[in-house]
């Protein structure tokens, strides 16, 4: 139960530029291992500014994600793990009071992101049907912790980066001015994270 052991013993809040929580080790070693270990598309991207890669439309573009779902999470025992943590009611009770946001009849979502130099994401603020959103970093190779997310001011300069550090990142969940973004940084291999979001849309995980 890494996860709800970080939420409860090291975690910690920020007013600035909006409310935030950081979050250290909330992966076990088994969980950091098998997401290096996630296979990810190596097709063509176009980086546009957007995490699909695909501000067009026409959805043709290799994705560097990849979600966990019932089809898969065989292949993925920690991450599926961290999935029926999220599910449980001693998470989800944590998460609704930190937050403020009613988690009842909400869904888990889980994604592996492997961002490649070139990749970066312009400022924006997550859609209200996020009522979570989180990234855990996980950087074992000695990339700069400058590839951290970037969290604006309302005027959109950068307020904040969050480092990119082993086993470390954020919660926060969407506000007016919960500006965050990724400016465009050099990666000298791989951004290696999981996402994590409570969501209001049916996923194949609702909380229990």
């Amino acid at each position: 139960m890494s996860l709800i052991e970080s939420l409860n013993a090291r975690s910690e809040k920020f007013t600035s530029p909006f409310n935030h929580w950081i979050v250290d080790k909330p992966l076990t070693e088994a969980a950091v291992d098998e997401i290096y270990r996630t296979p990810i598309d190596e097709g063509k991207v176009i980086f546009d500014g957007t995490r699909a890669g695909d501000k067009t439309g026409e959805n043709l573009l290799s994705k560097l994600r990849v979600f966990i779902e019932p089809s898969n999470c065989d292949k993925f025992p920690e991450l599926h793990n961290i999935i029926k943590e999220m599910q449980s009611k001693e998470c989800t009770k944590i998460v609704s009071e930190m937050l403020k946001r009613d988690l009842s009849n909400s869904y888990v979502r889980l994604e592996v992101i492997a961002d490649k130099d070139g990749f970066w994401l312009e400022p924006h603020c997550d859609i209200q049907e996020k009522l979570m959103s989180s990234i855990v970093f996980v950087n074992k190779f000695d990339e700069d912790e400058n590839l951290g997310t970037d969290f604006y001011t309302p005027d959109l300069k950068v307020s904040k980066t969050v480092p990119y550090r082993n086993n470390y990142g954020y919660i926060f969940t969407a506000e007016k001015d919960s500006w965050h973004g990724l400016e465009k940084k050099r990666i000298k291999k791989e951004r290696r994270c999981i996402q994590l979001n409570y969501v209001t849309f049916k996923t194949e995980w609702p909380v229990l």
